[in-house]
């Protein structure tokens, strides 16, 4: 709490005040290419912007097209030798999603880094296209079943470049607060029994158990990509839209642990890109430090309950997508 509220470098020698420009400072990623979701706005741009600076080839995947060119002049306009995309995706769209994974295969490009950072924050109760709880869908099974999709390419980049690929998973402290079994595998779309902040924990969960389990994958399968997740810090953005005014009033009680954008940011671009990080997997990480997450968070068992069932929720979206012949 100390090192959060005081700024003070931890282990890594970077801490809750380093900026994302910080801790990347004289990293040449010119031969990386990155896809990072949600982009176009928040940390997810001003993480996009950072690489790009670092040399990065950036690919925004956003589903606002309008946004996600905007965030891409942006970024140009500040750096006009920047090598920036941007792709539509929506991440509460089974069908979007694998249109997404098409397009990027027709780039060409190889795939170094994988930044699952788009996510929606304590909605009403509401289900996805596909008939998911919209929390869980989007924050989780979306990236879940993104991450299946573009694996191959990850795969393929690391062994011709020999360089380690790295996936990171954009988590929150908000996942010790989730439902008392940690996953309501049962009642993910009862509406009953639906709390928006409770949801959110559970999705956040979700996020560090996929990418223990996945790593735990990668591992056995002797693959060169590590998987970790983040804590970006508390920090005002449109995550909030749904309870600004709580967030505001919570906020003016506890000023001194949130963070500016260039902040939230850091963690994300140090695990994504620094150096000390080769060959750290399966680790959760906030101020850009390692840091230790719930005993649900740290349940195999649990991650791969999470992982039989995502795959079982994709496999009946992609069933009612598929078109009946004639």
């Amino acid at each position: 709490m100390l090192r959060l509220v005081t700024g003070i470098a931890g282990p890594s020698g970077f801490g809750s005040a380093s900026t994302a420009e910080h801790v990347t400072q004289g990293i040449d990623a010119s031969n990386l290419t990155v896809v990072i979701t949600g982009g176009a706005s928040g940390i997810g741009f001003e993480t996009a912007r950072v690489l790009a600076l670092r040399n990065a080839h950036v690919i925004i995947a956003a589903r606002n097209m309008e946004a996600a060119n905007d965030a891409k002049q942006k970024i140009l306009n500040q750096n006009e030798n920047a090598h920036v995309d941007a792709l539509k995706l929506d991440l509460c769209s089974i069908k979007s999603i694998k249109e997404f994974a098409e397009r990027f295969n027709d780039l060409n490009v190889p795939l170094n880094i994988l930044i699952n950072n788009a996510g929606i924050m304590f909605c009403p109760f509401q289900l996805s296209e596909d008939g998911v709880e919209v929390q869980f869908a989007t924050n989780h099974l979306g990236h879940f079943y993104l991450t299946n999709l573009l694996l191959d390419k990850m795969k393929e980049t690391a062994k011709s470049t020999g360089i380690q690929g790295r996936i990171v998973n954009l988590s929150s402290v908000a996942h010790l607060y989730t439902y008392d079994s940690g996953i309501e595998f049962e009642k993910i779309n009862d509406k009953l029994s639906y709390s928006d902040k409770k949801a959110y924990g559970q999705s956040k969960l979700a996020n560090i158990l996929h990418a223990n389990e996945l790593s735990r994958r990668s591992q056995a399968e002797g693959t060169n990509i590590t998987v970790n997740s983040v804590h970006p810090g508390l920090i005002m953005t449109n995550l909030f839209k749904h309870t600004g005014n709580l967030m505001g009033l919570m906020k003016m009680f506890s000023f001194l642990m949130w963070k500016n954008v260039p902040q939230g940011a850091a963690t994300t671009c140090y695990v994504a890109l620094h150096p000390q990080l080769k060959d750290v997997t399966a680790k959760y990480f906030l101020d850009c430090n390692e840091w230790k997450p719930s005993k649900f968070a740290e349940d195999e068992g649990l991650a791969k309950k999470l992982w039989d069932f995502s795959n079982k929720l994709i496999d009946s979206a992609l069933a009612k997508n598929a078109v009946t012949p004639l």
